[in-house]
């Protein structure tokens, strides 16, 4: 459906306003992501993840950003492939891997979240940079609200 011809009902209420932007902020991410070789945003996602977590188990990336187990198996994979991350058994429990970020897996999430973050200042650009930032604390607080609510 285009926006723009929308009906006013629609236009009026938050979630289709939300799920409308939603829309077009990841086809802009994606397209981004598309410039990037072997990059998909479950690939960014499980990188920024792994950065800010240090090395981890591959089940515990996958419930961090809500990717499931053999989804993240897969991406592990492509990932290890690409030379971005490395697999190797956890001195305190033999029976599952922990996933380190290489040096080269670290600049590649350097390229992503660069690429990443143009998408968003295209998004955004309607907005200037005092309304961006009220509108990403409006939409945290509204997501730190229902979290863990059904």
């Amino acid at each position: 459906m285009d926006p723009r011809t929308a009906p006013r009902r629609l236009r009026s209420l938050p979630t289709w306003l939300l799920n409308t932007c939603a829309a077009q902020g990841n086809r802009m991410v994606g397209d981004r992501l598309g410039h990037a070789e072997t990059a998909h945003r479950y690939h960014f996602y499980l990188l920024a993840a792994l950065d800010e977590s240090g090395p981890t188990s591959q089940a515990d990336l996958g419930r961090r950003i809500g990717l499931d187990r053999s989804d993240v198996t897969a991406a592990m994979t492509e990932l290890e492939r690409g030379g971005f991350v490395e697999r190797t058994p956890d001195p305190r429990d033999r029976r599952r891997n922990l996933v380190h970020l290489t040096a080269f897996g670290r600049r590649h999430l350097d390229t992503l979240d660069t690429l990443v973050r143009t998408a968003q200042a295209e998004l955004l650009a309607p907005l200037s940079g005092e309304e961006q930032r009220q509108l990403i604390r409006l939409l945290r607080t509204v997501v730190d609200h229902h979290v863990g609510q059904p």
